[in-house]
């Protein structure tokens, strides 16, 4: 890159050939004039109020390229299902939902794109919930311009991994909920659960088909997550009796409805009792009794998952410990926490 320092007084009529920053601090950062810009004499006196006494003129060698063509590439070799881009500037291109879902990020790819030197690829946590609009991700290029050669090269690491960050939508899934246990159906107590379930399907964006109460009774339980599977249900909850106290059967009602179980327990704090199981499609989940009193579980990190249709394996149940302790704290601030993370 050849570059010519130009006093301001000298550079009217001369085209910038990058960005100039203006920063107030607490109020304003960004762009005072953008590439492309030809100066006026009107400019003069915000050129010097910004510090600029001299500008810049560079012509690009023909294997370089400008840091916001080139923030533009980087963003779009990345970029998936499910995102936008915004404009470059700056050397840098927001990367943002195009549609409310669950943020996805190939974790390797992401460090593969990061050891290329003069760039950078910041992104939200993989697994957060966002809305449509939401900034997910940011690519920027650090010098002012960026060697083609490298350029390519992270283009074809990023390639290796397409795509690198995606936002999958949730669906609007039918769910059913099946309460257990002896207390709540005799009437003993007052279920807490229903309400719970109805709250989390609002937030998630799903439809509750139908709630029933079943004794703690395996056969029962068994029976109503088969008559929601002739329903046309995609998702089963059943709630309650998933310990291992020899009347807990929830567990074994869940088995015996021919179901693959992914798992029976997790690293997640609330939620080791948790169960995850495939019946032809659709989806059990046995709810231990911490989602009654805990505000934040695994279940908002398993539910929006199958929402967007993302499989969740035993191996990404068990990854899931790294993060998968929540502090209850006071006042709950889930998504923007570690826990999930």
């Amino acid at each position: 890159m050849a570059m010519r320092q130009v006093r301001v007084e000298d550079a009217v009529g001369m085209v910038l050939g990058h960005e100039l920053t203006k920063i107030v601090p607490g109020e304003y950062k960004g762009p005072a004039f953008r590439k492309g810009h030809i100066i006026q004499p009107e400019d003069i006196v915000h050129l010097k109020s910004i510090g600029k006494d001299h500008i810049y003129l560079f012509e690009l060698g023909p294997d370089e390229v400008h840091e916001n063509e080139a923030a533009l590439r980087l963003a779009k070799a990345v970029a998936g299902e499910g995102i936008t881009l915004d404009a470059p500037g700056e050397g840098r291109v927001n990367l943002r939902a195009a549609v409310s879902g669950m943020l996805t990020v190939n974790l390797e790819a992401l460090t593969a794109v990061n050891m290329t030197d003069h760039l950078a690829l910041a992104t939200l946590h993989s697994g957060t919930v966002v809305e449509a609009g939401a900034l997910v991700a940011g690519a920027k290029i650090i010098p002012l311009v960026i060697a083609e050669e490298l350029l390519k090269q992270v283009e074809a690491s990023a390639g290796k991994y397409r795509p690198v960050i995606t936002v999958k939508a949730m669906r609007n899934k039918k769910v059913g909920i099946i309460i257990t246990g002896n207390e709540v159906f005799y009437g003993r107590i007052t279920d807490k659960y229903a309400p719970v379930f109805a709250k989390k399907a609002a937030q998630y964006g799903a439809t509750i088909l139908g709630t029933v109460y079943q004794p703690d009774d395996r056969e029962r339980i068994t029976a109503s997550i088969l008559d929601f599977k002739q329903q046309g249900v995609d998702i089963v909850i059943a709630s309650g009796g998933m310990s291992v106290d020899p009347d807990d059967v929830t567990p074994d009602a869940i088995r015996a409805t021919g179901a693959k179980v992914v798992t029976y327990g997790t690293p997640i704090l609330p939620g080791a009792m948790f169960m995850l199981a495939e019946l032809d499609g659709m989806t059990i989940m046995g709810m231990p009794a911490c989602g009654m009193y805990s505000q934040t579980t695994v279940f908002d990190l398993v539910l929006p998952r199958v929402l967007a249709d993302i499989p969740v394996t035993k191996a990404d149940l068990a990854a899931m410990g790294h993060g998968g302790l929540c502090l209850s704290c006071q006042e709950c601030v889930y998504p923007h926490c570690p826990f999930g993370k």
